[in-house]
């Protein structure tokens, strides 16, 4: 009897493994790609799935010598594969082929609609419980049902302090997100409340760069949904709405703007002060991210209000950062001294610390048409090709394994460590955003492949030994919005059902009490008390525009783009026009509009702001500029 249990263990374990398997990597080009792709992964990916026991490692040729304790040295994730002969896992389960077809090929109308109601409701659970229990704070303990603001008796916490402003920064954040649910009630309300409740005039020191992309950047984006009459969503106007939310995101800006003065590079502070700028013990540091991020915010405020300050400081500090990169490889690092210039940081990745650096050079080229954004970005992707990619050279056919980007030092493309980041999982998105599908397929795969594994995508991830090194998981977004990406560029069903594995997967480990909260293990699906305001402003909307195929945003004839935050924007004409050559016909003017940004009172106010402002807004802007 004992042997009996034993054979059907083994053989319900198969089943499952087979399973699991299959609808990570269960794609061909039959199921409706509009492009020929043969998509075959090595059998060794079944080792992400295998908790207890591994499987073999004699085919996998940048796993293989991790294993292997007769040869410790052996040099890690070699870009040539071994000799050994590869299989295709298929080869293994040739005989359920059929079943898995029926199952992944399709995804049934009426599953949609329960999984966008399902996205629906993840969200109102969250939003209305920030609003019941957490309003006017900032983010909301969902353990706790309580708000969190800014950690003011340890100013150094800049984990909590670089996002928390005391501004209300969750109902800002997800302004968009409630057009996108179609809500225009709710956005009127919302909208109303910040006019009337929020104010930057805080004594609040925060992160140049999370200021910028949650409230700046979504400010601007309900404002032009407000006003602009091609948007999707109907005639959503605000009665007697006057550009108060543009009017805030300008205040913002400016509020920013110190942080790109008394600086030998032109590069940012990583914080300011919202009423006294740049702090007197503020660091020299910052990351390539954070320094290198701000184009599509301070630019789309530039074109809006006819300033080039904006734009021009955040192409200026893009510009110093392109002009440190290694000659030899092309990367950049991802610490940098602000004021000589030298790197503090030598690792190169597509993770924490670069990440949407890379994102806003392509961006910024769509929105703005400019060319040279576009051959940034174009040396910037054949870099990160030639140094931090691993594997074959085809993803997804000939020998060798599936691809995966590592950590490199910046002056020598030398692995540098052996971990992966989940912020790492958006790259799949911009892939797609570049045209490179088949490269997006397979590195999506990879992250997803995780995901199966844990319920969760780990902080960090050690591919060495398939393990997590870091077990947090604050309910990020990045892998959603590739599957997102990459459903709208395949329309493959099978991405659906990763959708709705990862929405299950949230609702299962971490709805709390009050909303959701962050898995402070992946593992043992322990929870700390918050619920970051990306998880309303991103994961929410991209899992609900997964499954709304008739959202006004897919059926619109205008096209948008999203920011690295998830808002919302229009890929718009007037954004190609700079309103200020009109204004300033000399050539040196338009190169350079701001030698020193502190003189701005060498110009017209009419033109220096672009908006008829109320006499008391513009005397705290001048104050915060040092002009009165």
């Amino acid at each position: 009897m004992q042997w009996r249990s034993i054979v059907v263990g083994l053989l319900v374990l198969r089943v499952l493994l087979n399973c699991a398997v299959w609808l990570v990597f269960g794609l061909g080009p039959s199921w409706g790609f509009d492009f020929p792709i043969k998509f075959t992964f090595n059998s060794h990916k079944i080792e992400l799935f295998n908790d207890g026991e591994r499987a073999t490692v004699k085919t996998n040729a940048w796993l293989r010598h991790l294993y292997d304790s007769r040869n410790p040295q052996a040099k890690t994730c070699s870009k040539i594969s071994g000799n050994s002969p590869k299989k295709s896992y298929l080869s293994f389960f040739e005989e359920g082929r059929d079943e898995y077809d029926r199952k992944y090929s399709s995804f049934p109308d009426a599953l949609k609609v329960k999984m966008r109601a399902m996205a629906r409701d993840m969200f109102y659970f969250g939003y209305d419980n920030y609003m019941k229990f957490a309003f006017p704070e900032d983010e909301l303990n969902p353990i706790a049902c309580e708000g969190r603001g800014p950690d003011v008796l340890n100013p150094s916490n800049i984990n909590i302090n670089d996002v928390l402003g005391n501004y209300s920064l969750t109902l800002i954040d997800t302004l968009d997100t409630l057009l996108v649910l179609g809500n225009v009630t709710e956005f009127h309300r919302a909208v109303k409340l910040v006019i009337d409740t929020v104010s930057f005039d805080k004594d609040s020191t925060v992160q140049v760069f999370e200021a910028n992309i949650r409230i700046l950047g979504s400010l601007i984006s309900a404002h032009i949904l407000l006003t602009d009459p091609r948007h999707p969503f109907g005639d959503v106007g605000l009665k007697d709405y006057d550009n108060e939310l543009l009017h805030l995101a300008h205040d913002l800006a400016v509020r920013l703007l110190p942080a790109f003065e008394n600086t030998s590079t032109g590069i940012p502070y990583p914080r300011v002060n919202l009423k006294n700028g740049v702090p007197p013990d503020s660091i020299n540091e910052t990351c390539t991210a954070g320094a290198g991020s701000l184009l599509v915010e301070f630019g789309i405020l530039s074109r809006l209000i006819g300033d080039s300050t904006f734009e021009w400081v955040a192409r200026r500090a893009v510009k110093a950062l392109w002009k440190l990169r290694s000659n030899e490889t092309g990367l950049l690092g991802n610490v940098v001294n602000i004021q000589t210039g030298q790197w503090v940081g030598k690792q190169s990745g597509l993770g924490a610390g670069m990440d949407s650096f890379y994102e806003y050079l392509l961006k910024s080229y769509i929105l703005f048409g400019e060319k040279e954004d576009f051959r940034m970005f174009t040396a910037a992707y054949e870099s990160i090709q030639s140094h931090l990619r691993r594997g074959r050279e085809a993803c997804n056919e000939g020998e060798g394994d599936p691809p995966l980007y590592v950590n490199v030092n910046m002056f020598n493309g030398q692995i540098m460590n052996t971990w992966i980041d989940s912020l790492q999982a958006f790259f799949p998105g911009l892939q797609v955003l570049n045209g490179d599908v088949e490269n997006a397929i397979c590195l999506h795969a990879f992250y997803y492949a995780i995901w199966k594994r844990f319920g969760a995508l780990p902080e960090r991830y050690n591919w060495q030994l398939q393990a997590p090194d870091v077990l947090f998981y604050p309910l990020r977004p990045e892998l959603v919005e590739s599957t997102y990406l990459l459903y709208q560029a395949t329309k493959n069903p099978f991405y659906l059902h990763v959708g709705m594995d990862i929405l299950e997967s949230l609702e299962k480990n971490t709805k709390v009490r009050c909303g959701y909260a962050t898995l402070h293990h992946v593992v043992d699906k322990s929870k700390e008390d918050r619920m970051e305001s990306f998880f309303l402003s991103e994961t929410c909307k991209y899992l609900y525009l997964l499954f709304d195929e008739d959202n006004p945003l897919h059926k619109s004839e205008n096209k948008y783009i999203f920011t690295t935050e998830g808002h919302v924007v229009p890929i718009d004409q007037r954004f190609r026009e700079r309103s200020w050559e009109e204004q300033f016909p000399n050539e040196e003017a338009r190169k350079d509009p701001r030698a020193n940004i502190s003189n701005c009172d060498r110009i017209p106010e009419e033109r220096r702001y672009g908006l008829p402002l109320k006499s008391m807004y513009m005397r705290q802007i001048d104050h915060m500029v040092g002009l009165s």
